[in-house]
């Protein structure tokens, strides 16, 4: 049985993982969704990844798994884990800022490409782009949850790690992700990490969207250490 720790993207709310943690669960593993406060000024990269490492206890045979801005957090956990899951993950350079991220990858004009190759509007828009396929009961959970925009002290602060965990990791891409288009984060994976990307339907926020599709994917990694 692995214990799957799960950090969320930006905003940091635990709940994000109701959908997933039943599933993974009915497999015959055990899941800890994390709760970050990362609206809190006084939290930065440091914090959050401090607060993961609470949520692991004493679990053995951690599975990290990192949706979006969690991608800054993982490599920063300097508790044991047996593999890191980069799920729609922002992926850092050690040194580099969030705020950098941005530009460093050109991730704004991967995003506004794919919307034109697509017939949608170019411009950022919270629906169309993080809600497109989420069940109405997912979409307003989400809309009614605290706002917790991430603080300065995280988003401007680098990335602290010299060099990638030397543990399995593995890229999963919501195939029909607007925000981080999935040719996007393939190139992302293969320049930062030398990393092949796996797909699974689903947006951005593809724990809500396919909680089910997303569990036997992990339990599928989680069979190969």
């Amino acid at each position: 049985m692995a214990t799957f720790v799960l950090i969320p993207g930006a905003g940091g709310h635990a709940a994000y993982w109701n959908g997933l943690i039943p599933e993974l669960e009915s497999r015959g593993h055990h899941a800890v969704a994390v709760d970050i406060e990362e609206n809190d000024p006084s939290m930065d990269l440091h914090a959050f990844a401090a607060a993961v490492e609470a949520a692991m206890g004493d679990y053995a045979d951690v599975i990290v798994v990192a949706q979006s801005l969690g991608g800054f957090t993982a490599p920063m956990i300097h508790k044991p884990v047996r593999m890191i899951v980069l799920l729609n993950a922002m992926i850092p350079r050690s040194g580099e800022s969030p705020n950098d991220w941005w530009g460093n990858t050109g991730s704004g004009s991967a995003r506004r490409e794919a919307d034109l190759a697509a017939g949608r509007d170019p411009e950022f828009d919270v629906d169309r782009h993080f809600f497109h396929d989420l069940p109405d009961d997912a979409r307003a959970e989400l809309l009614s949850a605290e706002a917790r925009e991430p603080s300065a002290a995280a988003m401007g602060q680098p990335c602290d790690f010299a060099r990638w965990p030397a543990v399995p990791t593995k890229v999963l891409i919501g195939r029909d992700d607007r925000l981080f288009p999935a040719e996007f984060q393939r190139r992302v994976a293969k320049d930062r990490l030398a990393l092949d990307a796996d797909e699974i339907p689903g947006g951005h926020l593809v724990a809500l969207s396919n909680p089910s599709g997303l569990a036997d994917m992990l339990v599928a990694y989680a069979a190969q250490i």
